[in-house]
C-alpha cells in the first residue's frame, strides 16, 4: 500500500489487493483474516472506498468496489485489520429533480459504520451543491469534502463478556430512569474529571449505587448514537446536546468514549447489568442529520438519496418532513428497514442492550398515506427472535398527518402516554374538570390501551421528560425562561401547564416553598402510585433545577448538567421518593396485570376499583360531571381478581385519597368487608415515615389542600 504524502492518492498509486468479497453483511466486517466491504446503493454506478492513515487526515487510496450484487455493492481486502480507517465516493446521477444527489467529491460515513473517528467540521465543501449558487441546491460542487467529515473505523467485535446476561425485568416491576449520559457523571463529586461526560463516568461505583438504592430498575440513556453539532449551534457556542441528530445507527459518538474504544460502552452495560439494572437507549431512526435539500452531504444522501429518504412525490427535489428536521427516513424501503433492524439487533446483540425507546415512532409506522400499525417495521420488531424478547417504548407522535397516535401501537409495544403527564399537571394545578379524566389515568388510560390483550404496563406514565420543565420548575415557573438558547425565548413549548405558587422562580417566601414541596411529593406520589409503567427523569428525585429553561436541547453546561449538591429539602424528597418506589413494589396491587375497570365481578362478589367521594360513598354521575370536583378517594380490593382464573385475589387492599382542593377537605374512611380498620402509610402533608396509627371506619380524616394520602385495610391480627 503506498502512503503519498497528500490529501488525495496519486493516479499511478499502487493499489491494494481487492477480491470480490460477499455481499453480505452489510459493513465493514472483519473475519480474523481480512475485511469484507459491503454497501447498499439502488441507484449508483460506482463505488469508491477510501482509505486513510491513522489519523484519519490523509486519503492514501481509492479502490473500487468491485462486485454489485443485488444491489449491493461489495469487495474484500485480505491485508486489512481492524484499525483501518475509511469511508465512501459514490458515483451517480446529479439529478435532484428526480430525487438523485450523488456526487463523488463528497467522503460519505459507512451507514454501517461500527466507529467514528474524528468530528464534523463545517465547511461549505461539505454540501454536494455550492452555497450561493444561482441554481441553489440544483447546482453541483466539486470541492473535497474529506477533510472535513468523521472517517469509518473497523473495529474487532471481540469482547470478553464474562457472565453478563440481560436482566429482564418483569414490565410489572419496571421503573424507568431517563437520563442523559454526558448530563449524569458531569457534576457528580465521585467522577474523576477525565471520564466525566462518558460512559465511564456512568459506571462509577457511587453513580450507579445512587440509581439502584433509589429502586430504579431501567436506565434509558438519551441518544448515544453518533450524532451531528448543528452549525448554528457551534457558532453560538453551543451543541446538540440532547444528539437527537443521528449520523451513524451503529456507532456510539465518539464523545462518549473516554477511552476511545467501542469496549467502553461494553462495559458500562455489564457495570450497570452487574446491579441489575436494565439498559434502554432511546433511539432516532426517523430522520438524519442531513437535514432537507439544502442540508451537507454526509452519508445516506450521498449514497443514494431516493432510496433513503421520503421525498415529495410530485417533486422528488424536496424532501418530507414529518419529523420537522428537514427529513424523514423511508423505512418502506426495505433495505432501509433492513439497516434499521440490523442497528437494533447489534445494539441487543453485540452491546448487549436491553430495548429502545424510539423517538417519533409514529413515522416508523408511517406509509404514505398514514399510520398502519402493520406497518412493515412494526411487523419486523414482532416477529424478529431478538427483538420481540426487549422493551420496545414508543414515543407515539409526529408532526406529519395523523401523527398522535397514542394506544394505537399494535400488541409488544408500550407507550409514552403524555395524557397523563398533561391531565395530572392540570388536576394538581387546579384546573376545572379534571376529576374524570384524572381517574382514568390513574388505571393506566384504560380507555387507550385496554384492547387486543394490552397490559396497564402499556402505559409509560411521567410528569416530566428531558423535553420540558423539570419537576421543581413545573411547580416554580409559570413561563418558560430559554433566554440561555439564544432564540429570544421563542423556543420551547409554551403549554407547560405549570404553576408557581405565587413567585416566579426562587423565593424566600417559607410557605411558597413549603407548597412546591408539598405539589412535587403530589406528583411522586401519583406517578409511583398509579397503574402502568412509571418513568421519572433523573435529578427530579432531588428537585433539580434548570432555571426555568424548558428545552434544554442546546445546553451542554450546569443547565443541562445534573447538580449532586442537595440541600435539605433535596435531600428530603430522595427520602420521600425511595420509600414511594418500596411502597409500589411491596404491594402488586399498585401494579397489577389486568386493568382496574370498576366491575362487579359475581363470582368472587368484589370490585377491583371503587371511586368514593368525600363522604366515603360511591361517586354519583353528578360527582363525576361537577367541573369543580377535586377530591376522591380509590379503593383498590385486594380481593379482586388478579389473573384471567377466577379465583379471589389474596393482596392488600388499599385506599388512595387525593384533594387537589386548596382547602382542607373532610374524609370518611369506608367500611370494607374483611377489614376492621386502615392505617395511613402516606401523607404527602406529612413527608416524615409515619407510626401506624389506626383510623376507625366511618373516622373523618382531614386531608390538607392539595395533599394525597395512602391507607392499608387491616385486621387486629395483623398489627
Amino acid at each position: 500500500m503506498s502512503k503519498p504524502d497528500k490529501t488525495s492518492p496519486t493516479p499511478d498509486s499502487e493499489p491494494s489487493r481487492i477480491r470480490e468479497g460477499l455481499p453480505f453483511p452489510l459493513g465493514a466486517t472483519w473475519d480474523g483474516l481480512g475485511v469484507n466491504f459491503a454497501l447498499f446503493s439502488a441507484n449508483a454506478t460506482k463505488v469508491e472506498l477510501c482509505l486513510f492513515d491513522d489519523t484519519g487526515e490523509v486519503e492514501l487510496e481509492r479502490i473500487e468496489l468491485p462486485e454489485y450484487t443485488d444491489e449491493i455493492f461489495h469487495g474484500y481486502l485480505p491485508d486489512a485489520h481492524p484499525g483501518l480507517i475509511y469511508g465512501y465516493r459514490v458515483y451517480g446521477a446529479y439529478d435532484p429533480a428526480n430525487g438523485h444527489r450523488f456526487n463523488h467529491n463528497k467522503l460519505l460515513i459507512d451507514p454501517y459504520a461500527k466507529q467514528l473517528v474524528g468530528e464534523l467540521k463545517w465547511s461549505e465543501a461539505l454540501f454536494g451543491y455550492t452555497i450561493g449558487h444561482p441554481d441553489d441546491d440544483l447546482s453541483f460542487d466539486e470541492r473535497d469534502s474529506a477533510p472535513f467529515v468523521p472517517k469509518c473505523k473497523v473495529i474487532d467485535p471481540a469482547h470478553t463478556w464474562g457472565n453478563d446476561q440481560p436482566v429482564r425485568v418483569p414490565w410489572d416491576r419496571t421503573i424507568i430512569y431517563e437520563t442523559h449520559l454526558r448530563g449524569i457523571s458531569m457534576r457528580h463529586p465521585s467522577v474523576g474529571e477525565s471520564v466525566r461526560g462518558t460512559c465511564a463516568g456512568l459506571m462509577e461505583d457511587d453513580v450507579l449505587k445512587h440509581i439502584r438504592q433509589l429502586g430504579i430498575s431501567s436506565v434509558e440513556l438519551l441518544p448515544v448514537h453518533a450524532f451531528v453539532n448543528d452549525q448554528h449551534l457551534l457558532e453560538k457556542g453551543m451543541t446538540n446536546y440532547w444528539g437527537y441528530n443521528s449520523i451513524a445507527f451503529f456507532a456510539p459518538d465518539p464523545r462518549y468514549l473516554a477511552s476511545g474504544k467501542i469496549a467502553e460502552f461494553k462495559e458500562m452495560v455489564a457495570h450497570l447489568h452487574e446491579q441489575k439494572l436494565e439498559v434502554i437507549l432511546d433511539v432516532v431512526y426517523n430522520h438524519t442529520a442531513e437535514g432537507n435539500e439544502r442540508g451537507p452531504t454526509l452519508s445516506m444522501r450521498g449514497i443514494d438519496n431516493a432510496s433513503y429518504y421520503r421525498l415529495m412525490p410530485d417533486d422528488k427535489r424536496f424532501y418530507i418532513n414529518d419529523s420537522g428536521t428537514g427529513n424523514t427516513l423511508d423505512l418502506s424501503h426495505p433495505c432501509v428497514l433492513q439497516m434499521v433492524t440490523d442497528s437494533l439487533r447489534y445494539w441487543a446483540t453485540e452491546m448487549h442492550v436491553d430495548g429502545f425507546r424510539f423517538d417519533l415512532a409514529t413515522i416508523l409506522g408511517r406509509y404514505r398515506d398514514g399510520f398502519d400499525e402493520r406497518h412493515s417495521f412494526l411487523v419486523a420488531c414482532r416477529q424478529d427472535p431478538v427483538l420481540r424478547q426487549l422493551k420496545m417504548i414508543a414515543e407515539p407522535w409526529d408532526c406529519g398527518p395523523g401523527g398522535y397516535q397514542v394506544g394505537n401501537f399494535p400488541p409488544g409495544w408500550v407507550e409514552w402516554n403524555d395524557r397523563f403527564r398533561d391531565t395530572v399537571r392540570a388536576f394538581w394545578k387546579g384546573d376545572d374538570g379534571q376529576l374524570a379524566d384524572f381517574a382514568a389515568r390513574m388505571t393506566a388510560s384504560g380507555e387507550m390501551f385496554n384492547h387486543r390483550g394490552r397490559r396497564p404496563y402499556s402505559s409509560v406514565n411521567f410528569i416530566t421528560a428531558h423535553d420540558g420543565f423539570t419537576l421543581h420548575d413545573l411547580v416554580s415557573y409559570n413561563d418558560k425562561h430559554n433566554e440561555a438558547n439564544d432564540e429570544n425565548n421563542q423556543d420551547g413549548s409554551n403549554n407547560n401547564l405549570s404553576w408557581n405558587h405565587g413567585v416566579e422562580g426562587p423565593t424566600e417566601d417559607p410557605e411558597i416553598n413549603a407548597l412546591r414541596l408539598r405539589q412535587m411529593r403530589n406528583f411522586f406520589a401519583t406517578l409511583l402510585l398509579s397503574q402502568g409503567t412509571p418513568m421519572l427523569v433523573a435529578g427530579d428525585e432531588f428537585a433539580r433545577t434548570q432555571h426555568g429553561n424548558n428545552n434544554a436541547y442546546c445546553q451542554d453546561s450546569e443547565i443541562g448538567w445534573v447538580n449532586w449538591d442537595l440541600d435539605d429539602d433535596g435531600k428530603a424528597l430522595l427520602k420521600f421518593v425511595k420509600r414511594l418506589i418500596k411502597l409500589r413494589l411491596a404491594y402488586p396491587i399498585l401494579r397489577r396485570g389486568r386493568f382496574l375497570v370498576g366491575d362487579y365481578n359475581e363470582d368472587i362478589g368484589v370490585k377491583d376499583v371503587t371511586w368514593l367521594s368525600p363522604d366515603g360513598t360511591e361517586m354519583s354521575t353528578e360527582q363525576w360531571e361537577d367541573s369543580h370536583g377535586r377530591c376522591l378517594g380509590m379503593l383498590m380490593d385486594g380481593r379482586a381478581q388478579e389473573t384471567g382464573i377466577r379465583r379471589a385475589g389474596a393482596d392488600a387492599t388499599l385506599l388512595l385519597v387525593v384533594n387537589a382542593h386548596h382547602d382542607m377537605v373532610n374524609f370518611r374512611l369506608p367500611p370494607v368487608p374483611e377489614g376492621e380498620f386502615w392505617t395511613c402509610m402516606l401523607d404527602t402533608n406529612e413527608p416524615a415515615v409515619r407510626g401506624q396509627e389506626r383510623f376507625d371506619f366511618e373516622h373523618e380524616y382531614a386531608v390538607t389542600g392539595r395533599s394525597l394520602l395512602l391507607f392499608e385495610l387491616q385486621h387486629e391480627d395483623e398489627v
